[in-house]
């Protein structure tokens, strides 16, 4: 593959790569390796279906549903799409289906509140406002590896819970109270995620972390704050503009991401699919006992 660097730190562009062709014995293993090393893959001007979407997903784990997880029971998969489109026109601003779009403008890693949480995010652009918008990437590994002393110890242990109506209730006190916000019950993961292939730690961290195991709620508030704010210190952070056709992929074990806002005026639609991470992905190094 021909590639080149993202960000000084972190990321790749792969450049003359059509997603489509991609199987399990032809360009997966070198992609994999690179998502491994680099945490977040760019491929730029892609064609790909919700049909191809889905079967790239499947290469990297089992696709998360979380329909399912919620019933408990086998549903049918559907490609996340985000926008403020609907069949009949354009969101108003006050719509709580684009106030939850709003809350994923806070810097957070996908899934923390779930019972597995998820190993990638696979973002595709299909609408794009002519301004605003980007997605933003942070390396919580590199971040950790800079890290002060006096967060790398009162995290290096650390236990944090997470909580998706947390985040939520950032944005808006009603979008926080909605059923499908408050039916995960709080989890706890380990604050560091090292990963498996090559090692190295990052920082496993999100919104909706809401406290630290063993400190009171403002101490362990602060931290958290602290941590995330440094995380996200411009060093850190890629920031894309988005392209019709971009597939942006990106490790939820080591990085942190928001979007950004654009004048609503204008449609924009992304469609996301995350999978779940497995025991390979070094999920027992992270998991509570």
């Amino acid at each position: 593959m021909r590639t080149t660097p993202l960000h000084p730190r972190f990321g790749l562009t792969v450049h003359d790569v059509d997603l489509r062709t991609v199987t399990k014995d032809h360009l997966y293993p070198e992609i994999r390796q690179a998502f491994e090393t680099q945490s977040a893959l760019l491929f730029p001007a892609q064609s790909i279906s919700d049909e191809d979407h889905i079967r790239l997903g499947e290469l990297f784990g089992p696709l998360e549903n979380r329909e399912a997880m919620a019933a408990g029971r086998d549903m049918e998969f559907q490609v996340s799409e985000l926008s403020n489109q609907t069949k009949d026109g354009l969101r108003a601003k006050d719509d709580l289906r684009l106030l939850d779009l709003q809350a994923n403008m806070l810097w957070h890693t996908d899934s923390t509140f779930l019972p597995v949480p998820a190993l990638i995010n696979i973002l595709t652009a299909h609408v794009v406002p002519p301004d605003g918008g980007e997605t933003e990437l942070a390396s919580t590994r590199a971040a950790w590896a800079d890290m002060p002393d006096h967060l790398r110890t009162a995290l290096q242990d650390a236990v944090i819970w997470h909580r998706l109506s947390h985040s939520r209730s950032r944005i808006s006190a009603d979008l926080a109270t909605l059923p499908f916000m408050t039916r995960w019950p709080d989890r706890p993961w380990r604050a560091l995620w090292p990963n498996p292939v090559t090692g190295k730690e990052a920082l496993f961290i999100a919104s909706h972390a809401f406290a630290i195991e063993g400190l009171g709620h403002e101490e362990g508030q602060q931290i958290l704050d602290e941590a995330t704010a440094f995380c996200t210190r411009p060093e850190f952070v890629y920031s894309h503009k988005w392209s019709v056709g971009d597939v942006l992929i990106w490790d939820e074990r080591a990085t942190l991401h928001r979007g950004r806002p654009w004048d609503y005026n204008y449609p924009r639609k992304l469609k996301s699919i995350c999978c779940s991470v497995t025991e390979a992905d070094g999920l027992n190094a992270v998991r509570v006992i």
